[in-house]
């Protein structure tokens, strides 16, 4: 059995929620879809259980009613998990991974800054990468935002 079905089943099998939510589109990509509520639960297996020991991004996606958020781990193989999470576009919260992945901390100041994530347990810091005077609850990425001229 390939690396990534046997990654797939040991995901099933721990967490009945991701029955019909774990895809393997090519070889070594596997996709899930989590609720936020069983979020870091199966973050951390994947981390320490399934040993992905690299964060490589967090992607923002802007999906009309609500921002989704893509967090991409990689194991030391090559193959990527891509772990999806989505919240109401009115309350954008999620919960900081810089306690696993301390250079998350860019990532997440990001989804700040050009989606209007709120990241619970996000240390105080500078913004990134939209300047300091940029105009407040102004989200670039967000696809209803509209320039201020």
């Amino acid at each position: 059995m390939p690396q990534e079905e046997n990654i797939k089943q040991e995901l099933i099998k721990k967490f009945s929620c991701l029955e019909n939510r774990v895809n393997i589109t090519r070889p070594r990509r596997l996709f899930l879809e989590v609720d936020p509520a069983d979020f870091e639960k199966v973050f951390v297996f994947a981390k320490n259980d399934l040993n992905f020991s690299h964060l490589i991004s967090i992607t923002g996606l802007d999906e009309q009613d609500k921002l989704s958020f893509m967090y991409h781990l990689a194991l030391d193989s090559g193959i990527v998990l891509n772990i999806k999470i989505s919240v109401s576009k009115e309350n954008p919260v999620i919960r900081t991974v810089t306690g696993y992945f301390p250079g998350a901390e860019i990532y997440e100041r990001e989804l700040a800054d050009l989606f209007g994530a709120r990241i619970d347990g996000l240390p105080p810091g500078n913004r990134y990468p939209l300047t300091d005077d940029w105009p407040k609850d102004q989200f670039p990425l967000r696809k209803d935002w509209k320039p201020i001229v």
